[in-house]
């Protein structure tokens, strides 16, 4: 049973933000706190946690990852952003926005889209999330923690912990934060489609 770690949402302490880190480091699988509910991370390398992961959410090899980053600059590393591209994630972030863009050679193929060799990057407005990505020092692997088959609308963080605490190796909890997903925008192309509504609201008609 993973131990549940509690953290304030708004101050978390950095010793306790390095405990997390140190579990991440060893390859390990957390669920943690972002803008738009609860989502599950670990180590960009860690092929061990991703396939975790994939059992987890009983997921495909078409599915879209997301890199977790910290500012622009690093979304820009790792994705390869065409002008127009740039000025809507620039103008939409931090938020609860996932961006599917073209992988950078930086990205590990683990993390790529199968066939279109895309990824999704996001930038959370959560300073748990975004501590934990700037203690990291690069992007935080990430995926939203939607469980197969499961009706989650008004789960509380307890009922969450209980359905995961087998699953992964560290809870990290800083209180109730929505269970409601990111909007996802295709970016890939000249022109966004909307791959899913969700929290952030549509900028394009």
């Amino acid at each position: 049973m993973a131990p549940r770690l509690f953290l304030h949402p708004d101050n978390p302490p950095p010793r306790l933000i390095a405990q997390v880190v140190a579990v991440l480091d060893r390859g390990g699988l957390i669920a943690y706190p972002t803008d738009s509910g609860y989502a599950l991370g670990w180590r960009l390398a860690s092929q061990n946690a991703h396939e975790r992961v994939i059992r987890l959410r009983g997921l495909d090899r078409r599915h879209n990852f997301t890199l977790v980053c910290r500012h622009l600059s690093e979304v820009g590393a790792y994705a390869r952003m065409h002008d127009a591209a740039f000025r809507m994630v620039r103008s939409l972030t931090p938020g609860p926005y996932t961006f599917l863009l073209p992988a950078a050679a930086e990205v590990p193929r683990h993390l790529k889209q199968a066939k279109q060799r895309s990824v999704g990057v996001r930038i959370p407005d959560h300073r748990v999330a975004l501590a934990l990505v700037e203690a990291l020092g690069e992007p935080l692997s990430s995926s939203s923690l939607i469980l197969p088959d499961t009706d989650m609308a008004g789960w509380e963080v307890d009922d969450l912990y209980e359905h995961v605490k087998s699953g992964v190796d560290l809870f990290v909890d800083s209180g109730f934060c929505g269970n409601e997903p990111t909007t996802v925008i295709d970016l890939i192309d000249d022109t966004p489609k909307l791959v899913r509504q969700g929290k952030g609201e549509v900028p394009f008609a």
